[in-house]
């Protein structure tokens, strides 16, 4: 079997784990679409349907429907998660999101080796689930390092 066509987790994960304004205070979120992950998991969802609708793609019906179930749950989990009530129901919602970009990530190896899909439109939107994966793991990351669990309160539109 041929090398894995997979890019560069390592070198993604390390770039995109740092945000550009870091030292800069946080955006306020007031509704789920203000949440970088879910914006990601948005444009990860819309690139699976624009190759998943198309030519001997769109005829294999269980893999076309099981990878845009999974692509539109990663963002589906996050914003049912945002309405959920608590900091730990809310990350875990997240992690929901992150196994769904795990999922499409493994259903696009089945789509390639199928001929479904160009190695072009395979790296692009593996690097869209790694990258919204990552988002969604420092959004995490930062709800468990709240000092309080009151810091962030999804499901009160935060305003």
């Amino acid at each position: 079997m041929p090398a894995s066509p997979r890019p560069n987790n390592e070198e993604l994960r390390t770039k995109n784990s740092e945000s550009p304004t870091k030292n800069s205070a946080p955006m306020p979120i007031r509704c789920f679409e203000d949440i970088e992950g879910w914006q990601l998991a948005r444009e990860l969802t819309r690139q699976v349907y624009a190759v998943a609708h198309h030519g001997e793609f769109s005829r294999d019906f269980g893999l076309r429907d099981q990878i845009t179930r999974a692509a539109g749950s990663t963002m589906h989990n996050i914003a049912e998660g945002f309405d959920g009530g608590s900091n730990p129901e809310f990350i875990k919602f997240l992690r929901y999101s992150q196994r769904s970009c795990s999922e499409v990530q493994s259903q696009l190896y089945v789509a390639l080796d199928q001929g479904y899909l160009s190695q072009g439109e395979f790296d692009a939107i593996y690097a869209q689930a790694e990258l919204t994966h990552v988002k969604v793991g420092g959004f995490i990351r930062y709800l468990l390092s709240a000092p309080s669990p009151n810091t962030f309160k999804p499901g009160t539109k935060n305003s």
